[in-house]
């Protein structure tokens, strides 16, 4: 399994303008793929501007796939894991140890967290027909990689889909995470490998925000709209 060419770097710093900017730099990267059997799938919310510049690119069909962390208990804003709405399951078996998490724990917010992936899966699907990956080229993307379980989960989500090759394409990953995640894939393309001591995605894009629900699916209608 291979990359495609990235910088390193050691110290936080603004790189992309914004997610629209860090597809279209991205889809650079990816060339090779245009007018394949490529099916483009975004994570939302994040990566739905980045992957509709990469499938606009590769004239590409473009879907979602829609992976959810699994929080700690204490603090919703920290993972130890993900789920997909197939029941793929990946966990920091690691931090599980650390919290001490029983296994019926992690079964019911496994569960709430299947729960969010069909609310939304239902929203993102009136805007965009369901896929099927079988046999195909799947490049799964989001604006950025933290810890690498959610894209973990999206990329086990694909292979007992019986996708053919999983390409995995993101603007910018922390170092641990472009690590983990690097051997799952056939290829993984990253523009940028941040090995800093705290990371977060956001810090990488001169413009960021957290997308709406309703902000997706104004990007989805929209790419129905000139290429449904």
């Amino acid at each position: 399994m291979d990359d495609i060419g990235h910088m390193i770097i050691h110290e936080e710093q603004p790189f992309f303008q914004d997610r629209t900017d860090a597809g279209r730099r991205l889809a650079d990267k990816l060339a090779q793929y245009y007018a394949g059997k490529v099916i483009v799938l975004a994570i939302p919310r994040g990566g739905v501007p980045v992957a509709i510049e990469v499938a606009k690119r590769l004239g590409a069909p473009l879907d979602v796939v829609v992976p959810r962390k699994i929080t700690i208990p204490y603090n919703p804003e920290a993972g130890y894991g993900a789920v997909t709405k197939d029941g793929t399951m990946v966990l920091n078996e690691p931090l599980v140890r650390r919290l001490a998490l029983t296994k019926h724990q992690i079964q019911q917010q496994a569960k709430e967290a299947q729960a969010e992936i069909a609310r939304r899966s239902a929203i993102y699907r009136s805007s965009l027909p369901v896929s099927s990956v079988e046999g195909k080229t799947v490049i799964i993307i989001d604006d950025g990689l933290a810890s690498g379980f959610t894209m973990i989960a999206a990329i086990k989500s694909m292979e007992w889909w019986k996708a053919a090759r999983t390409v995995v394409a993101v603007p910018v990953a922390s170092g641990s995470a472009y690590d983990l995640v690097k051997p799952l894939a056939h290829e993984l393309v990253c523009l940028v490998i941040a090995r800093v001591y705290q990371f977060a995605v956001a810090s990488f894009y001169h413009h960021w925000y957290d997308l709406t629900d309703e902000e997706v699916i104004k990007y989805l209608e929209a790419w129905r709209t000139r290429h449904l």
